[in-house]
């Protein structure tokens, strides 16, 4: 056959659809490329059928999220968790962190879109049993859940931004601003400019929502015999889990020294946070 005669294209329906390969698909795009290249359209040619055709599936592109989601959550084994429940909480917090680390994507359908995926709320009820658990009410304990939920979300989002800067060539404007200033007007900065990017870069999601938790879940009381006249009565104290001989700092004085984990512990920080304590 000559070699300029061309192809007949094939009659006959398109490759037939199944849901489980429109969310194979829209797996692969929402991991290799982001959330805001899916498209219908796009998932079509990714399957080599019409758009039109995956309405037989899915309702929307919402629903596709919803089902991708599911179908993530249903993937992800389910760990043993401690039974003490500050190292529970901390656990379920790490591993939250940790799953969106590997999909960015869900962060981003999360925030933007308001939707969930109902099989991965197990760690969620988790969380909030540990915070219970230790002696929180239920609505203190969705306190508890929504600032660490929040610590995680800008976290990643902030990551997932960087990472996507480095993937650029050429010196972040942030890095250079830094690099510019001097020991006259910013002392401190400077002492760090040249490492900016790597102080940025470390990892430090574990110390920082250990430390997170410890300074939300209560005071524990504890029991303490006491003299008084000639009878020794019980005297209730209340102190922090493993910081029995420190300051407790305020949430806000925790959340700054989190801030700035490489130059000493929270504990250290809000010692020199509090004027009356500087010695």
């Amino acid at each position: 056959m000559p070699a300029n005669v061309p192809r007949s294209r094939r009659v006959g329906r398109p490759p037939r659809l199944s849901l489980e390969a429109i969310i194979d698909a829209a797996t692969r795009i929402l991991q290799d490329e982001g959330l805001e290249r899916l498209s219908m359209r796009r998932l079509a040619n990714e399957l080599g059928s019409a758009p039109m055709a995956l309405y037989h599936h899915i309702r929307d592109k919402d629903e596709l999220l919803v089902q991708v989601m599911e179908s993530q959550a249903r993937d992800i084994s389910r760990p043993a968790l401690p039974a003490d429940p500050r190292e529970r909480l901390i656990a379920a917090s790490v591993l939250l962190y940790d799953l969106l680390a590997e999909r960015p994507w869900i962060v981003e359908v999360l925030t933007s879109d308001n939707l969930i995926g109902p099989s991965a709320l197990w760690i969620v009820e988790e969380m909030l049993d540990a915070a219970i658990d230790y002696g929180h009410s239920a609505d203190e304990a969705h306190h508890v859940y929504r600032t660490i939920w929040y610590y995680i979300v800008g976290n990643l989002i902030i990551r997932v931004a960087n990472s996507r800067r480095r993937a650029h060539p050429g010196t972040a404007h942030q890095d250079e601003v830094i690099a510019q200033l001097t020991a006259d007007t910013h002392p401190r900065l400077a002492t760090i400019a040249d490492r900016w990017g790597e102080l940025n870069a470390r990892e430090t999601h574990q110390r920082a929502l250990a430390a997170m938790i410890d300074g939300l879940l209560p005071a524990r009381t504890a029991v303490k015999p006491q003299r008084t006249g000639v009878h020794t009565a019980p005297v209730a104290t209340t102190k922090r889990p493993d910081r029995q001989d420190t300051v407790d700092p305020s949430q806000l004085e925790l959340f700054i020294s989190l801030c700035i984990p490489p130059y000493g512990s929270p504990a250290e920080f809000s010692v020199s946070w509090y004027p009356a304590l500087r010695t």
